[in-house]
């Protein structure tokens, strides 16, 4: 399939300033002087990877989709335009604004804009963060992940399975379903979450030391209620991060240590463990039980003494 990585993710505050603040300040992005209530910041080489848009609400702006070719978007927009969904070829003008060649828009079943893209700009100048840190983990991985609600993720597995060509790579069913999909070696770049409500959860940009993502915990804190879930580790990608509270009222979370996999090899199979196998605890209002259930499924992992692999491989 055409699709080969996370872009960019756009979206939609009136709260630019408190954006500017989390983006520069805690998550370490390099802020853009793009002007035209359009605000960009960058991760690395390329002229933006996340975009805020001034807008009388909060809300999912758009979620960039990276292909390899002209001939991979002509392809992709024909399958959708067979299968009976509206295409719209950009503008030079709004690819001018995206700083790609070429790109197509299109929604998914439930409304989200989505835009598939060629030829993102590079910026000649050097990537500059807004605090000190190693570096993203981004080049062929993408931007990071982008995670949504749905009221039923069964029904939205065809279009972005058989239309977009994501591949599953570990699902669960409890507390609730949770279906993860990859488009490269990323454990997934996109994942659904069946909490019976429709919208954004969270995105996930990851880290090239720990050290970046503690030394942000550590910032996080000092702002009373920003961290959402403390320190943790997951299950599946095995990512140790943390999550914060956005003016927007989704969710970033932070994380470093992705698990990398082979998509030519990799079979899809369900989970049972849970989110995580250690913290990740939920500092907001949850429904009755859910935090009890969550909190149980990490002293289960630690009963069995369930393990992420240790990327320090011997010693001398």
């Amino acid at each position: 399939m055409e699709l080969r990585s996370l872009g960019y993710v756009g979206i939609r505050s009136p709260d630019v300033a408190g954006w500017d603040a989390l983006t520069t300040n805690i998550l370490g992005m390099q802020s853009v002087d793009s002007g035209g209530g359009s605000h960009m910041y960058r991760m690395d080489d390329r002229v933006h990877r996340f975009m805020v848009d001034e807008a009388a609400q909060d809300g999912l702006g758009f979620i960039g989709w990276e292909v390899g070719s002209p001939r991979d978007l002509q392809t992709l927009g024909a399958r959708l335009d067979a299968a009976n969904i509206p295409v719209e070829w950009a503008s030079p003008a709004l690819c001018a604004q995206r700083h790609v060649a070429a790109m197509i828009v299109f929604h998914d079943p439930v409304g989200t804009r989505l835009e598939a893209f060629w030829s993102a700009e590079v910026d000649t100048a050097p990537f500059v963060p807004g605090r000190p840190l190693s570096g993203f983990r981004t080049g062929s991985l993408g931007m990071g992940h982008v995670v949504m609600h749905v009221r039923d993720v069964d029904t939205l597995l065809p279009f972005y399975c058989d239309l977009l060509g994501f591949r599953v790579t570990d699902y669960g069913v409890t507390p609730y379903k949770l279906y993860f999909f990859h488009l490269n070696g990323r454990h997934h770049s996109f994942a659904m979450v069946g909490s019976g409500k429709s919208g954004f959860h969270h995105f996930m940009i990851e880290m090239a030391s720990l050290d970046d993502v503690g030394q942000a915990y550590d910032l996080a804190q000092q702002s009373p209620g920003l961290v959402a879930y403390t320190l943790g580790r997951h299950l599946n990608d095995q990512v140790t991060s943390f999550y914060v509270n956005t003016p927007s009222g989704f969710f970033v979370e932070y994380g470093w240590g992705g698990q990398i996999i082979d998509p030519a090899v990799w079979q899809p199979h369900e989970t049972f463990g849970g989110p995580s196998l250690w913290g990740h605890d939920r500092l907001y209002e949850m429904p009755p039980g859910q935090r009890e259930n969550l909190l149980a499924m990490r002293l289960q992992a630690a009963r069995d003494g369930l393990r992420a692999p240790n990327p320090i491989v011997g010693s001398e």
